[in-house]
């Protein structure tokens, strides 16, 4: 057959590099293979999942999450992504969620199946008898309000909006702060109407299974790091661990070259920073970093803390799987039974069922200041209050963990502060939960953001052909 004849070799596909290996990063490499990618993801730490991730308690021998991360049943691209990696079976959904009033009196919360939305709420807020009949009322029609306004007007603090709208102090304390908090992590002080609007309109009047949650069932590590990592490797990802990314720069011939543990120079094709707020304009190098002043707005995003109580009981002390705690420091308790090895006697380990309790506590960088003594004293003595069984199980093991900068704050004009997927530079996008999603920062949001920052690729007039 002729030289001219002869068929071209087939191009191999375009390289890109992921950096960072949390939520948005994992669905980016999702989105970014699905595409015909060869995809390297770049994790700084031992495991994937990021801020969804565990570590291994040394006490326990096991898995332990950072914190608890809930989503709901409004997580559309979550349980997208749940799908397309197989891990479904990982997450309990829960249609009754569970509150306790400042008197230890449990009401649930649960959405009629029968009435269409919004009226679907109704019933389930006549039922939280710790506030006023009036108080009850009112919330469903100040609920509509505020989902009404949208994003294009004034946005201001929560609560100014709420008082002005006839809610109550109890109704505020006791029922908006209860949901603001928890889904936010910003006190009704300081959280934006825009977000709580986007918070109650999809996740409480969008349908009847809105509200629902759900719970994973495994530690994060197993499911992000494990079930995931695998399903990722397996079709041709290349996960590189304890690898940080130290600097980003322009390479001649187009595409991007990676600064790996500081000494080893990578070419890739296309990248994608899908790293918190706080870190990721420290990546590129001054030419690059000039070229994106959005970077600039970006990191006047406040920081949120959250923190995490976990304690290990010998028995199960609290009868529920979880349950939204009112006027109290401890905001959402989680539970879940568990096999933990205690030494014996003779010096051997005895495996034994317990409870491991987890209380989290939202818009933590808002608490006073407690020792480490005196907040899991606080929080135990808490749970003693509501449930006096808490009070005569033994302690086994306990953890307190606090993480500083867990999400960015929603607050007022907050959203102005975050930049776009897609960058002025060709062939470079971001990901994360606090880059432009129209969703706070939640795992919904972070696995959007993932799936845009690949789109935004796909759309760049610049980046390689796919077949």
């Amino acid at each position: 057959m002729p030289a001219s004849r002869l068929p071209s070799p087939a191009s191999p596909s375009p390289t890109l590099a992921i950096v960072g290996g949390g939520l948005a990063g994992l669905s980016a490499a999702v989105a970014a293979i699905q595409r015909g990618w060869r995809v390297t993801l770049f994790e700084r730490s031992k495991m994937l999942g990021g801020r969804a991730s565990s570590f291994l308690d040394s006490t326990l021998n096991c898995l332990v999450d950072y914190s608890q991360h809930v989503a709901m049943g409004c997580c559309s691209s979550f349980l997208d992504f749940c799908r397309r990696t197989g891990i479904e079976d990982c997450f309990q959904r829960q249609r009754r969620l569970h509150f306790i009033a400042p008197d230890g009196s449990q009401h649930d919360f649960a959405s009629s199946r029968i009435l269409p939305a919004p009226l679907h709420l109704l019933p389930a807020l006549m039922r939280l008898k710790f506030l006023s009949l009036a108080d009850r009322l009112r919330i469903l029609p100040a609920m509509r309000k505020l989902t009404a306004q949208g994003f294009a007007q004034r946005d201001e603090a929560l609560v100014t909006w709420l008082h002005r709208h006839h809610q109550s102090s109890p109704s505020v304390d006791r029922f908006w702060s209860t949901v603001v908090v928890s889904a936010l992590g910003e006190t009704v002080e300081n959280a934006s109407t825009a977000a709580a609007a986007k918070v109650f309109r999809d996740g409480f009047l969008a349908s009847r299974h809105a509200a629902d949650l759900l719970l994973p069932s495994e530690p994060l590590g197993e499911i992000f790091h494990g079930r995931v990592g695998v399903w990722l490797e397996h079709r041709g990802v290349k996960v590189e661990l304890q690898n940080p990314i130290s600097r980003i720069e322009t390479q001649q011939q187009r595409g991007y070259l990676l600064t790996v543990s500081k000494t080893d120079i990578r070419p890739y094709d296309a990248a994608i920073v899908a790293v918190p707020w706080h870190e990721a304009g420290c990546l590129f190098s001054d030419e690059l970093r000039a070229q994106m002043p959005f970077f600039d707005d970006a990191e006047k995003l406040a920081p949120a803390a959250i923190t995490a109580v976990h304690f290990w009981f010998d028995c199960p002390a609290i009868p529920l799987a979880h349950a939204a705690l009112i006027d109290r420091l401890s905001q959402w308790v989680f539970t879940q039974k568990c096999l933990f090895s205690e030494t014996s006697k003779a010096a051997e380990k005895v495996p034994v069922f317990t409870q491991h309790c987890q209380v989290v506590i939202s818009a933590a960088h808002r608490l006073p200041q407690f020792s480490h003594v005196e907040l899991l004293a606080k929080i135990r003595g808490e749970l003693e209050s509501i449930w006096p069984a808490v009070r005569d199980a033994r302690l086994l093991h306990s953890r307190l963990l606090t993480q500083p900068k867990a999400l960015f704050s929603v607050q007022p004009d907050s959203d102005c502060l975050r930049p776009r997927q897609q960058t002025p530079l060709p062939r470079l996008a971001l990901a994360g939960d606090w880059t432009s999603t129209g969703w706070p920062a939640t795992m919904e949001g972070a696995i959007r953001s993932g799936r845009l920052a690949v789109e935004s690729l796909q759309n760049d007039p610049e980046s390689p052909r796919l077949a």
